[in-house]
């Protein structure tokens, strides 16, 4: 499960290793390739009962084999073979005309391709005071725009901007003109504030949070330096994990101490004393212009573009399937986190790097979903049944958004959609089922489901969850999502197979069997959306806004490209609907989902705002109040 928060393998060198390490198992053929699953075919002995069969299923995809199952890796692609042969052993079958892996693609992230900088004196006919390449020295960050800039440089602190909302004091460009200069700003936060304070500037002392505040100010470039106070004193920043598919808006990199201290050379100042004079957090010390400096900064980002596959399959109707709505579909993701790098891990510094299993998260949804269709497909069956294994779920919903975009059959005859995301872990014999607003028919027909069951249900109506079940309701699909919960073990390596109550997940699938038979009998649903509940009056500094916006993750424009609106939200009161690209909100420009969510922290509860947006290539404006977050 996401918060709310990629390749391909040298198959025939991972068939050698595998059968090394396993001994050769069920070979499936796929996608045009002959591939080792490493797995050994289940002939019943492994497991005698759906519990059994869970663990077999949940020990394998949370193994170290399957190395964390990040899209796009080799990890997942051994986890979609894995449950390929599971889906063919209980006679699942490609959808007509296809084969089981429905491939999308997604940014993985990017290197930096050559960046340089400059530093002169405004001597012309001076020699540079550095001029200098590579990652030791300078690289770009993995949100900036390739360009290159030649101006002033001014020098802004920590280059750290509190919301007035927020009701705290601090904004590093009070008192500077940073208008078309380049602004160098020190890495994190002031290091030697109190924990309150601490608390309050780390929220924004994110890098992305800087370069809008410096974009937002006039500034034409961004570059940073890792304080000598601070970890990782005078190192340059790696180019990190980043699934936004175009830049910032602002050229920025981040240099060496020694390239620093070329720039500081002139300033009477050394950047220890700058740093120094920072560190309490004292909002009245200032930064100051560099006013012997000029730099010319290059910036050049190689994003890379990877693919990631769902996996699907259907067990088809037993007969003659007449229905007006001849399909049902369960789902679960199968991606996790891998090893941490893409972000979303919440390892501590010891657990750091280390693979991350996603028992629960969501090994135990895609068990789930075994069970249910292989139960399924021992008995006659009046429709379709689709068997869905999403990819990209941790990156943003990327692969049932991709799916749904362009469904391989028609979304209106999917008569109902099942998730299950992180179903392993029951605590009290509570079960939460998400999305029950979707259709009115929900209630009670889990409510006869579960005279068998026993489960305390927890009904929330609210189907604008952080899974895909999302994806189904943007399509106007009624929908479940199953959830057992969070555990402290949730995006951490500790996140293991011991640790799933295999006899509750078990319970759970027998439940969702429960609830297809009964959909398999029944006249279609019809879908109700849910309109959002939200408070309009005022609030609270610090309590959090929502606008009604679905963001869309997987397209490359500039600004922010909508999937959907929440019903009856604020966004849908203002006009703005699927499809428009917001550009501007509040003042702030918007390029990318990044510089979105920080300008929510300037908006206020009950407050109107002007938003621009293009629609069908136009520019267009409106209002929007944004309104409580419940």
């Amino acid at each position: 499960m996401t918060i709310y928060a990629r390749r391909v393998p040298d198959f025939i060198k991972w068939i050698i290793t595998i059968a090394a390490l396993v001994g050769i198992g069920a070979i499936v053929r796929h996608d045009a390739r002959l591939v080792d699953t490493g797995q050994t075919p289940f002939d019943g002995s492994t497991a005698s009962d759906a519990a059994g069969r869970a663990r077999y299923d949940v020990t394998r995809l949370a193994s170290d084999q399957m190395a964390g199952r990040m899209t796009g890796t080799e990890g997942e692609h051994r986890a979609a073979d894995f449950i390929i042969g599971e889906l063919t052993r209980i006679g699942a079958q490609p959808l007509p005309g296809r084969n089981f892996l429905f491939p999308f693609q997604f940014t993985a992230g990017g290197r930096d391709g050559g960046s340089t900088i400059t530093v002169a004196t405004n001597c012309k006919a001076c020699p540079p005071v550095a001029d200098v390449q590579g990652k030791s020295d300078v690289q770009a960050l993995s949100f900036s725009d390739d360009g290159t800039v030649t101006a002033p440089v001014v020098f802004a602190g920590y280059g750290i901007v509190v919301p007035e909302s927020q009701g705290f004091g601090y904004d590093s460009y009070a008192t500077l003109d940073v208008k078309d200069k380049i602004v160098l700003v020190l890495r994190y936060f002031p290091e030697d504030a109190d924990q309150k304070t601490k608390g309050i500037l780390a929220r924004y002392a994110d890098l992305r949070y800087k370069a809008l505040a410096a974009r937002q100010h006039g500034a034409r470039a961004l570059i940073v330096v890792t304080g000598p106070h601070s970890p990782n004193a005078g190192e340059t920043i790696p180019m990190t994990f980043d699934t936004a598919l175009s830049g910032s808006g602002i050229v920025a990199a981040s240099i060496s101490a020694q390239v620093a201290t070329a720039i500081f050379s002139e300033s009477g100042k050394t950047l220890e004393q700058a740093q120094h004079a920072l560190d309490d957090a004292n909002p009245h010390v200032a930064g100051f212009a560099l006013a012997d400096r000029a730099i010319t900064i290059h910036t050049a980002v190689v994003r890379e573009k990877k693919t990631g596959n769902d996996v699907v399959a259907f067990l088809p109707a037993s007969g003659a399937n007449a229905a007006a709505k001849p399909w049902i579909a369960l789902g679960a993701h199968y991606d996790h986190l891998g090893h941490g790098e893409s972000g979303g891990s919440l390892a501590t510094k010891d657990d750091a790097g280390k693979i991350h299993h996603g028992a629960d998260d969501n090994a135990s949804g895609d068990a789930a979903v075994l069970l249910v269709g292989e139960a399924l497909a021992k008995e006659s069956r009046a429709r379709n049944v689709l068997l869905d294994f999403w990819s990209g779920e941790e990156l943003g919903l990327v692969g049932s958004e991709a799916f749904v975009k362009t469904p391989p059959i028609p979304l209106d005859q999917i008569d109902a959609y099942l998730n299950f995301d992180m179903v392993g872990r029951m605590q009290d014999n509570k079960l939460t089922v998400q999305a029950t607003g979707s259709s009115e028919a929900w209630p009670r027909i889990l409510e006869q489901a579960n005279v068998a069951a026993g489960f305390d249900l927890v009904l929330q109506p609210d189907p604008y969850q952080p899974t895909d079940v999302a994806s189904f309701n943007e399509a106007r699909v009624p929908s479940l999502a199953f959830f057992t919960g969070t555990h402290p073990d949730y995006h951490k390596p500790s996140d293991t197979a011991d640790k799933i109550d295999y006899d509750d997940l078990a319970r759970v699938a027998d439940f969702a069997t429960a609830i297809v038979r009964r959909l398999e009998g029944a006249e279609p649903l019809t879908f109700t959306k849910v309109e959002q509940q939200a408070s309009s009056g005022p609030g609270l500094a610090g309590v959090r806004v929502t606008t009604g916006t679905i963001p869309d993750y997987s397209t490359d424009v500039k600004g922010l490209m909508l999937s959907g609106v929440i019903g009856g939200g604020p966004a849908e009161q203002a006009g703005l609907r699927k499809g428009d690209v917001i550009v501007e909100i509040a003042g702030q420009t918007i390029t990318n989902i990044y510089d979105y969510t920080y300008a929510l922290d300037v908006l206020k509860i009950g407050e109107r705002v002007k938003v621009v947006y293009i629609r069908d290539g136009k520019r267009n404006e409106t209002t929007l109040t944004p309104a409580a977050r419940k």
